[in-house]
């Protein structure tokens, strides 16, 4: 699903991983956290798609929103289970975006 955000600036968490084979409590995780991540102040929404590599966007009111996220102690377990266990590799972005614009087909 394409999140709805508001009009620019705002900022974007591009998290992009390659995953191990090992998948226990995995989803459930990824699941809770973006439970957790909308309960934030300053959170806007999430997008994901896996395939070879998961792409993870979450989009954010402002820096000191995802900062905060950052340190959220069930979300800093989730990062170390990630480091441990569930990711090969992993890198993470953060973006300003300045622009966006949409389409909707109406048929």
């Amino acid at each position: 699903m394409i999140a709805t955000t508001p009009q620019p600036p705002y900022y974007a968490v591009i998290f992009t991983s390659t995953k191990t084979t090992t998948d226990e409590g995995y989803n459930e995780m990824a699941d809770k956290m973006i439970a957790l991540a909308a309960k934030q102040e300053g959170f806007l929404g999430v997008e994901a798609a896996r395939n070879e590599i998961g792409i993870t966007v979450s989009y954010w009111k402002d820096v000191a929103s995802i900062k905060k996220w950052k340190e959220v102690s069930e979300h800093k377990i989730a990062q170390e289970k990630g480091k441990t266990t569930w990711y090969k590799s992993f890198k993470t972005r953060i973006a300003k975006v300045e622009r966006d614009y949409e389409f909707h087909k109406t048929n």
